[in-house]
């Protein structure tokens, strides 16, 4: 089993060098709220499993061995003796058959939700359970499209859209990715989906059409289309994804820019290669784009905080039993020079993994932070499989930043704030646009204030991403998933 950082709970730590991939299938066990969005695929978690709650769990499969053989459940003390006697009744009494698998699953869920009461930790049926080790993993099957639902009656009102497709809620293809199966098999972007192999998307969430799309590599899935006024149908034989976390380009004034959408396992590698590839262009200075970056493992925020911090406390650790871990900067990053100018841009949407490398470099004076307050997460939970397919995690720690300050409840605070009035038009990009004007000021002399270190006030609430959901959001008033 392991937590987010990839390491085994009962084993000695990895190398700091480098974070062990989750574990393969099915001997396995990485967030987001609903409403965060990212430009590009999203990265959920993977792992966990505390021994306080391994007779909690076990109850499960006790009553379902018992309640099999016609007799009463398995109660792990007496305080179950009530759950087991409700099911017992259930079971004995209900005018129609039960399901016990649905059972099972129900009293799962309610023991998190009504017992644990913590957002972070909950169960995750089969199906979003494999999506989630798959997207943290960096890549998946499927077809290599990133999709989206849009409001056509309102587009600006994607909050009508939040339960189901429908005709006014519609799917539609972002982009294709590049050399991906989707490209080749001539999706287009603003393709609307309106059936998955005969099945109509109508009636089903962002989550449901995403996993319909994926699916085991070298099979096909036939997509029934509305481009424009032609209704078509592709199929497309899905493959391994490979996912691309980073997004980067060179801007005016040789400013280098670099996007973060997630800490999978391959991201602190590629966003090490882009930062490497701006400064061989040119670059004097650098935009980190963490908006709406859900977050990921511990192990890729270390070691993409390292890229701009040549040594010294990125963040601490502490568990229970008063354990205290403190993660060290690697060395070994391209970018630590502290005369190239570093700005992190942030919003509601960067959480977890994005705010410990957000105030590391906020709070050690390598950067200035540009945008909103952050999410205000600093828990970290671990994940685990169960024998049903699913998985469930945990909040087993909280971090702290480098002056042991807590992000929660109201997340890092901008040395500089950016508001984006009412009628801004979508293309425009105002937290960019500041970051370019404050680094082109301090190239030409006309700003040189000393970057502040401010620490963000809260007290510990509770991952190292908030949710386990696929559905993000983007600029363009979409709800975002990766087929």
């Amino acid at each position: 089993m392991t937590d987010e950082t990839g390491t085994p709970l009962n084993a000695p730590a990895p190398p700091p060098e480098r974070e062990p991939a989750p574990p393969p299938a099915p001997q396995t066990a990485p967030l987001a709220p609903p409403a965060l969005r990212r430009t590009g695929p999203v990265a959920w978690v993977v792992s966990l499993a505390l021994a306080a709650m391994v007779g909690a769990l076990l109850f499960v499969g006790g009553y379902l061995a018992a309640g099999a053989a016609g007799g009463s459940c398995a109660a792990p003390n007496e305080q179950f003796a009530a759950f087991c006697e409700a099911y017992d009744r259930l079971k004995e009494q209900f005018v129609d058959k039960l399901d016990d698998k649905a059972l099972a699953e129900g009293a799962i869920q309610g023991m998190f939700e009504y017992g644990v009461k913590d957002p972070f930790s909950g169960y995750m049926s089969p199906d979003a359970y494999q999506r989630a080790r798959e997207d943290l993993s960096g890549e998946f099957s499927g077809i290599g499209a990133e999709m989206g639902v849009r409001n056509v009656d309102n587009p600006d009102n994607l909050g009508d859209c939040s339960s189901q497709l429908s005709d006014a809620c519609v799917l539609v293809v972002i982009a294709p990715l590049e050399d991906s199966p989707a490209k080749k098999a001539g999706l287009q972007a603003g393709d609307v989906v309106t059936a998955i192999d005969g099945e109509a998307v109508n009636g089903m969430t962002l989550d449901d059409a995403v996993g319909k799309v994926r699916g085991k590599a070298g099979t096909d899935v036939t997509l029934s289309l509305r481009r424009n006024d032609q209704e078509l149908e592709l199929t497309i034989t899905r493959d391994t994804i490979q996912m691309r976390e980073v997004t980067s380009r060179m801007l005016e004034s040789n400013i280098g820019y670099v996007a973060l959408h997630g800490f999978s396992n391959a991201s602190a590698d590629q966003f090490s290669a882009a930062v490497a590839d701006l400064l061989d262009k040119g670059a004097t200075s650098i935009v980190f784009d963490l908006r709406d970056n859900p977050g990921g493992y511990i192990e890729a925020a270390r070691k993409i905080a390292s890229e701009f911090l040549a040594d010294g406390v990125v963040f601490s650790q502490e568990s229970a039993g008063d354990e205290v871990k403190t993660w060290e900067a690697t060395g070994d990053g391209h970018a630590t020079d502290p005369n190239i100018p570093v700005v992190v841009l942030i919003n509601k949407g960067s959480a977890s993994a994005s705010e410990i490398v957000g105030a590391a470099l906020k709070e050690r004076g390598r950067a200035t932070v540009i945008g909103q307050p952050s999410y205000g997460k600093n828990t970290v939970q671990l994940w685990d499989d169960l024998q049903n397919g699913g998985g469930v995690r945990i909040t087993i720690s909280r971090w702290f930043t480098p002056d042991h300050n807590s992000v929660a409840p109201d997340g890092i605070q901008p040395d500089i704030t950016v508001e984006v009035p009412d009628g801004t038009p979508p293309e425009r990009d105002l937290f960019l646009e500041r970051a370019v004007q404050f680094l082109t000021n301090q190239a030409t002399g006309e700003h040189r204030s000393p970057v502040p270190s401010a620490s963000a006030p809260g007290s510990p609430s509770a991952l190292l991403t908030p949710f386990g959901s696929p559905v993000s959001y983007d600029p363009r008033g979409l709800a975002v998933g990766l087929g």
